[in-house]
Protein backbone atom coordinates (compact mmCIF):
# COMPACT_ATOMS: atom_id res chain seq x y z
CA UNK A 1 0.00 0.00 0.00
CA UNK A 2 0.99 3.84 -0.63
CA UNK A 3 0.21 6.82 0.96
CA UNK A 4 -0.02 9.75 -1.75
CA UNK A 5 -0.60 13.17 0.09
CA UNK A 6 -2.12 15.46 -2.34
CA UNK A 7 -1.38 19.27 -0.81
CA UNK A 8 -5.26 21.60 -0.39
CA UNK A 9 -2.93 24.24 -2.21
CA UNK A 10 -3.58 21.63 -5.49
CA UNK A 11 -7.24 22.62 -5.62
CA UNK A 12 -6.06 26.29 -6.44
CA UNK A 13 -3.90 25.23 -9.32
CA UNK A 14 -6.20 23.09 -10.90
CA UNK A 15 -3.99 19.58 -10.23
CA UNK A 16 -5.35 18.20 -7.49
CA UNK A 17 -7.93 15.87 -10.28
CA UNK A 18 -4.90 15.53 -12.29
CA UNK A 19 -2.92 13.91 -9.82
CA UNK A 20 -5.91 11.60 -8.63
CA UNK A 21 -6.48 10.29 -12.17
CA UNK A 22 -2.37 9.80 -12.92
CA UNK A 23 -2.91 7.93 -9.45
CA UNK A 24 -5.61 5.55 -11.01
CA UNK A 25 -3.51 4.93 -14.08
CA UNK A 26 -0.32 3.64 -11.48
CA UNK A 27 -2.88 1.12 -10.31
CA UNK A 28 -1.36 0.57 -7.28
CA UNK A 29 -3.29 -0.25 -3.81
CA UNK A 30 -3.39 3.95 -2.94
CA UNK A 31 -4.83 5.57 -0.13
CA UNK A 32 -4.74 9.50 -1.04
CA UNK A 33 -4.60 12.40 2.17
CA UNK A 34 -6.12 15.58 0.79
CA UNK A 35 -5.32 18.14 2.62
CA UNK A 36 -7.91 20.88 3.91
CA UNK A 37 -6.70 23.42 1.44
CA UNK A 38 -9.00 26.65 1.59
CA UNK A 39 -11.13 25.02 4.11
CA UNK A 40 -8.48 24.80 6.28
CA UNK A 41 -7.44 28.20 5.28
CA UNK A 42 -10.73 29.61 6.41
CA UNK A 43 -10.00 28.13 9.89
CA UNK A 44 -6.74 29.66 10.48
CA UNK A 45 -8.47 33.27 9.68
CA UNK A 46 -11.77 32.30 11.71
CA UNK A 47 -9.21 31.49 14.65
CA UNK A 48 -7.44 34.24 14.53
CA UNK A 49 -10.72 36.57 14.75
CA UNK A 50 -12.70 34.80 17.14
CA UNK A 51 -9.14 33.32 19.42
CA UNK A 52 -11.08 30.19 19.84
CA UNK A 53 -8.21 27.62 21.01
CA UNK A 54 -6.03 24.77 18.90
CA UNK A 55 -8.19 22.06 20.24
CA UNK A 56 -11.13 23.35 18.51
CA UNK A 57 -9.04 24.22 15.23
CA UNK A 58 -7.49 21.00 15.07
CA UNK A 59 -11.08 19.33 14.79
CA UNK A 60 -12.19 21.83 12.58
CA UNK A 61 -9.23 21.19 10.26
CA UNK A 62 -9.60 17.42 10.46
CA UNK A 63 -13.34 18.74 9.59
CA UNK A 64 -11.05 20.45 6.44
CA UNK A 65 -9.85 17.54 5.20
CA UNK A 66 -13.25 15.45 5.99
CA UNK A 67 -14.94 18.32 3.21
CA UNK A 68 -11.50 18.10 0.84
CA UNK A 69 -12.20 14.07 0.56
CA UNK A 70 -15.54 14.12 -0.42
CA UNK A 71 -14.98 16.53 -3.15
CA UNK A 72 -12.80 14.76 -4.30
CA UNK A 73 -14.21 11.31 -4.36
CA UNK A 74 -17.19 12.95 -5.37
CA UNK A 75 -15.66 13.81 -8.86
CA UNK A 76 -13.87 11.16 -8.72
CA UNK A 77 -16.10 7.74 -7.95
CA UNK A 78 -13.53 5.02 -8.47
CA UNK A 79 -12.02 5.82 -5.26
CA UNK A 80 -13.91 5.41 -1.72
CA UNK A 81 -13.97 7.01 1.14
CA UNK A 82 -12.20 5.69 4.56
CA UNK A 83 -12.60 6.80 7.55
CA UNK A 84 -10.45 4.82 9.85
CA UNK A 85 -7.31 2.25 9.19
CA UNK A 86 -9.50 -0.98 9.58
CA UNK A 87 -11.44 0.59 6.63
CA UNK A 88 -8.68 1.52 3.98
CA UNK A 89 -7.38 -2.33 4.51
CA UNK A 90 -10.43 -3.39 2.20
CA UNK A 91 -10.03 -1.34 -0.74
CA UNK A 92 -7.50 -0.45 -3.45
CA UNK A 93 -8.20 3.44 -4.14
CA UNK A 94 -8.93 5.10 -1.38
CA UNK A 95 -9.18 8.86 -0.23
CA UNK A 96 -8.68 8.97 3.84
CA UNK A 97 -11.23 10.72 5.58
CA UNK A 98 -9.14 11.03 9.07
CA UNK A 99 -11.69 9.92 11.70
CA UNK A 100 -11.04 12.56 15.05
CA UNK A 101 -11.68 9.80 17.73
CA UNK A 102 -8.78 7.85 16.05
CA UNK A 103 -6.29 10.92 15.93
CA UNK A 104 -6.94 11.60 19.52
CA UNK A 105 -6.64 7.90 20.37
CA UNK A 106 -3.65 7.99 18.84
CA UNK A 107 -2.92 11.17 21.29
CA UNK A 108 -1.91 13.49 18.30
CA UNK A 109 -1.30 16.71 19.41
CA UNK A 110 -3.81 19.75 18.54
CA UNK A 111 -1.45 22.20 17.11
CA UNK A 112 -0.99 24.08 13.57
CA UNK A 113 2.52 22.38 14.14
CA UNK A 114 0.79 19.18 12.70
CA UNK A 115 -0.81 19.32 9.09
CA UNK A 116 -1.92 16.94 6.97
CA UNK A 117 1.98 16.16 6.03
CA UNK A 118 2.60 14.66 9.21
CA UNK A 119 -1.43 13.14 9.67
CA UNK A 120 -0.10 11.29 6.29
CA UNK A 121 3.02 10.43 7.52
CA UNK A 122 1.16 8.90 10.95
CA UNK A 123 -0.97 7.15 8.32
CA UNK A 124 1.92 5.07 6.58
CA UNK A 125 2.64 4.46 9.76
CA UNK A 126 -0.23 3.03 10.88
CA UNK A 127 -0.80 1.04 7.46
CA UNK A 128 2.51 0.03 7.17
CA UNK A 129 3.10 1.40 3.63
CA UNK A 130 5.61 0.68 1.40
CA UNK A 131 5.74 4.64 0.21
CA UNK A 132 4.65 7.97 1.02
CA UNK A 133 4.81 10.29 -1.32
CA UNK A 134 3.79 14.53 -0.56
CA UNK A 135 2.68 16.31 -3.59
CA UNK A 136 3.10 19.80 -3.59
CA UNK A 137 1.40 22.86 -5.56
CA UNK A 138 5.28 24.29 -5.62
CA UNK A 139 8.92 23.66 -6.73
CA UNK A 140 10.37 20.90 -4.22
CA UNK A 141 14.36 20.41 -5.36
CA UNK A 142 15.08 16.74 -4.82
CA UNK A 143 17.79 17.47 -2.80
CA UNK A 144 16.25 18.88 0.06
CA UNK A 145 16.82 17.75 3.70
CA UNK A 146 13.62 16.82 5.50
CA UNK A 147 14.98 19.73 7.83
CA UNK A 148 15.48 22.17 5.08
CA UNK A 149 12.04 20.67 4.13
CA UNK A 150 10.82 21.93 7.53
CA UNK A 151 12.75 25.35 7.35
CA UNK A 152 10.93 26.40 4.16
CA UNK A 153 7.56 26.15 5.31
CA UNK A 154 7.18 23.29 2.52
CA UNK A 155 6.35 20.73 4.86
CA UNK A 156 5.07 21.20 8.12
CA UNK A 157 6.71 21.72 11.48
CA UNK A 158 6.06 18.60 13.07
CA UNK A 159 6.73 16.64 9.75
CA UNK A 160 10.54 15.55 10.85
CA UNK A 161 9.40 14.01 13.98
CA UNK A 162 6.89 11.94 12.36
CA UNK A 163 9.01 10.52 9.49
CA UNK A 164 11.88 9.61 12.01
CA UNK A 165 12.33 5.78 12.09
CA UNK A 166 9.79 5.17 9.21
CA UNK A 167 10.34 1.94 7.43
CA UNK A 168 8.74 3.57 3.82
CA UNK A 169 10.58 5.75 1.77
CA UNK A 170 8.98 9.23 1.15
CA UNK A 171 9.78 11.48 -1.45
CA UNK A 172 8.05 15.38 -1.76
CA UNK A 173 7.96 16.76 -4.86
CA UNK A 174 6.11 19.03 -6.89
CA UNK A 175 2.92 18.47 -8.66
CA UNK A 176 4.21 18.40 -12.00
CA UNK A 177 7.07 15.92 -10.89
CA UNK A 178 4.40 13.79 -10.17
CA UNK A 179 2.64 13.76 -12.92
CA UNK A 180 5.15 13.20 -15.25
CA UNK A 181 6.53 9.93 -13.11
Amino acid sequence: MNVIKLGGSLLETGQMFDCLKHILKINENTVVVCGGGDFANQIRTAQKKWQFDDSAAHEMAILAMQQTAIMCQNLQPEFVIASSVAEIKNHRFVIWSPNIVELNAAQIPATWDITSDSLATWLAKKMDASELVLVKSVKVEPSLTTAELVELKIVDDAFAQFVENATFNFNVMSARKFLNS
